[in-house]
């Protein structure tokens, strides 16, 4: 099968950091217009009269510049536009570290409670958009991606020449990420060991959970030291599937503290508390560069509160 043709670079700028929703119109389909296209996929969403509003503010682009309100729908053309703003994001009291940086890749030191990428309601709050600003790098991507509630390291790629050779890596499972975790000890529990099971997600469920069939996730947990009830814990996950880490731990019955979903969902807050956040730390990514061959091998600077006041968390 042929693949689609790359889509034209976007005559919208960036806004915050923040790229335009770009909008590829469908190859089958019976609508007049684009704006009949338009009202039926974001109509409802956007709200009454709201989509004639944008196109009349010419709000809506095409490739050749504004989209009109009688515009003839074309199959696989493109649309662009910029989303309207929400209400002020909660600002994520701590800053992104810039590990290392050259003319390919920005590899940072992500904090807790900050999403990796815009998704849902945190779109300007995210390290993507706050390197793009900061760094002036418009055209900043991840490589991959972390949990928004876990701290650590996170690549990203500067030259968009090179995004799939630096994604690449992690499709093949070839970058060896590590992590670190507090949790409860258990003596009883038998460590080292290696969790296998099939994990699914289901869209708009906040758990993961195991289900019967072929594994589909792998981590191994060993415990690097323990003290007043509680150990550090090393992680490699050998798969990337959504909060592997935080069921595998929770399945050999050593959840991991300050998570609110394992392994019982906790009321969502009107706010988060910053004071405990999930005890769970990318700690390190090593890769051989896949444009050079230079091994590479980066290490998040941050401790786990839990560990190094215990007694300041449990108070």
């Amino acid at each position: 099968m042929a693949r689609r043709p790359p889509a034209p670079v976007s005559p919208l700028p960036q806004r915050d950091g923040i790229d335009p929703v770009h909008v590829r119109l469908p190859l089958d389909g019976a609508w007049p217009t684009v704006r009949a296209y338009l009202e039926e996929r974001y109509g409802t969403a956007a709200g009454p009269g709201r989509i004639a509003v944008m196109l009349d503010a010419g709000e809506f682009v095409g490739p050749d510049g504004p989209v009109t309100a009688d515009e003839p729908y074309r199959p696989g053309g493109h649309v662009w536009f910029h989303r309207e703003p929400g209400p002020p994001e909660p600002v994520v009291p701590f800053p992104v570290e810039v590990l290392y940086r050259d003319e390919r890749i920005v590899v940072a030191d992500k904090p807790h409670y900050l999403a990796t990428t815009p998704r849902g309601r945190h779109a300007t709050e995210t390290a993507l958009a706050r390197l793009r600003r900061d760094l002036d790098l418009p055209r900043l991507s991840p490589a991959h991606r972390l949990d928004r509630l876990t701290a650590g390291v996170v690549l990203f790629v500067a030259d968009p020449a090179r995004r799939g050779a630096y994604q690449g890596l992690f499709e093949r499972r070839e970058a060896v990420k590590t992590y670190e975790a507090i949790a409860a000890h258990d003596p009883a529990v038998t460590l080292p060991t290696t969790v296998r099971n099939r994990l699914v997600k289901d869209h708009g469920r906040l758990d993961a959970y195991e289900v019967p069939g072929e594994p589909n996730a792998e981590s191994r947990v060993e415990l690097l030291e323990a003290r007043d009830g509680l150990g550090r814990y090393r992680l490699a996950p050998r798969t990337g599937r959504t909060h592997q880490l935080r069921v595998h731990m929770n399945g050999l019955g050593l959840p991991i503290l300050g998570d609110p979903i394992y392994p019982a969902l906790l009321p969502e807050q009107d706010s988060e508390d910053y004071r405990r956040p999930l005890q769970l730390l990318a700690r390190s990514l090593e890769f051989t560069d896949p444009v050079d061959g230079t091994p590479r091998r980066f290490v998040s600077g941050r401790v786990l509160a839990a560990w190094a006041d215990p007694v300041g968390w449990r108070g």
